[in-house]
């Protein structure tokens, strides 16, 4: 994928769902994966053209283990002129060594929020950007439909009262194979996942069953989506916005 038309896509969102206002600091997660990579490339390229004028702080969660090397999305950062900061935790060692969790994906996310909120509040930051894309959005609704018995998603925009930040996710309109070819294109550097259980989780399993039925039914995927922009979730109705 070109970088115009991963622009288009961004745009797209952040213009469907209001994400950006003028004076905007928006704190951009980075986790060294493809998906992050490309958010914060993209929001950095949006910045140069886009009416509403805004800046951005690129910020990593460091969880602690011990082979994470970040030095090349520092150079990125170098490169692109972004701001860049690192928390280094020890949110590894309470997961596996401490608590020997199972099943650490929730306390994980927690930790992670509350060092990333933390850090993004001490430099000025009103807004923070996530990397949930297109498959993410129709993954986590079957999720929360199969294990909760409700029809669920996260929003594109979401205000965080405790925190006083608010949560934008401009990747939802692109899917995670344009992600992967725009991330080959450009030669981003991608952080390989040190986490023991990443690829073993309900969410991967999700994503399996999905590109199962989508070879069985094409075109189920975009049907999904359609269901929960349509479907009165909260935050997705574009008359909302």
């Amino acid at each position: 994928m070109k970088l115009q038309r991963l622009l288009g896509f961004v745009r797209r969102a952040v213009d469907d769902y209001g994400m950006i206002q003028d004076g905007d600091t928006i704190a951009v997660g980075v986790s060294g994966g493809k998906d992050s990579l490309t958010l914060l490339y993209a929001l950095n390229e949006l910045k140069k053209f886009y009416p509403k004028k805004y800046d951005i702080q690129a910020i990593t969660i460091n969880m602690g283990y011990k082979d994470a090397d970040f030095s090349g999305v520092a150079k990125l950062c170098e490169e692109l002129g972004v701001n860049y900061s690192v928390v280094d935790t020890d949110i590894a060692d309470i997961l596996f060594e401490y608590r020997k969790e199972s099943n650490p994906c929730s306390l994980c996310a927690r930790l992670r929020k509350g060092a990333f909120n933390k850090k993004a509040k001490e430099l000025g930051c009103n807004k923070k950007a996530y990397a949930h894309h297109f498959d993410d959005v129709i993954e986590t609704m079957l999720l929360s439909l199969f294990y909760e018995g409700r029809f669920h998603c996260f929003s594109p925009v979401t205000y965080l009262d405790r925190s006083d930040i608010t949560l934008i996710r401009p990747l939802i309109y692109l899917e995670e194979k344009d992600i992967i070819g725009f991330k080959n294109t450009y030669q981003l550097p991608v952080v390989e996942n040190p986490c023991p259980v990443d690829g073993y989780t309900k969410r991967e399993e999700m994503k399996q069953l999905i590109k199962t039925m989508n070879k069985q039914s094409p075109g189920l995927k975009k049907r999904l989506f359609n269901a929960i922009r349509e479907g009165n979730i909260d935050g997705w109705s574009l008359d909302q916005n």
